[in-house]
């Protein structure tokens, strides 16, 4: 019978991955958004991953670890960045106070250096994927 773990893992990182570009995009989208329903400009969002934690023993983790086998990756929260709103000066606008408004702290460049790593890590773990898939398939055809 064929092990599919490392597709586990690899299927893992693709949907963690999704989520991370869905929050880029969501960011981005809301770079000059002055007013939020919560009140003030808009927060970027930060994803935060960690690995999967099974419940293995010591012993069991320490010999996966060991030979490289892992458990996947998984969204553990997304938090709002704390940095502070950008200042800019538009006295036109009705949320001006002395004519600067506060504007969301997204940061297009961290936003886009961001989106690139999420599309690389996506499509490494698609290749990964096709790859252990191929592997299956090529094996299944030889007990034939």
């Amino acid at each position: 019978m064929f092990d599919n773990t490392s597709m586990n893992i690899s299927a893992s990182g693709l949907a963690a991955n999704q989520l991370w570009l869905n929050v880029i995009a969501n960011n981005i989208a809301n770079v000059n958004t002055t007013r939020t329903p919560q009140g003030g400009p808009y927060r970027a969002e930060i994803v935060n991953f960690a690995p999967v934690q099974s419940d293995v023993s010591f012993q069991t983790a320490l010999g996966q670890a060991v030979q490289g086998i892992g458990g996947g990756v998984e969204v553990t929260s997304i938090t709002q960045d704390t940095s502070p709103f950008q200042l800019v000066y538009d006295p036109s606008n009705p949320d001006a106070v002395n004519g600067y408004v506060e504007t969301s702290n997204v940061n297009l460049t961290t936003q886009m250096v961001d989106l690139i790593q999420a599309t690389r890590a996506y499509q490494a773990n698609a290749t990964a994927f096709d790859a252990a898939k191929q592997m299956a398939v090529t094996a299944l055809g030889i007990g034939k």
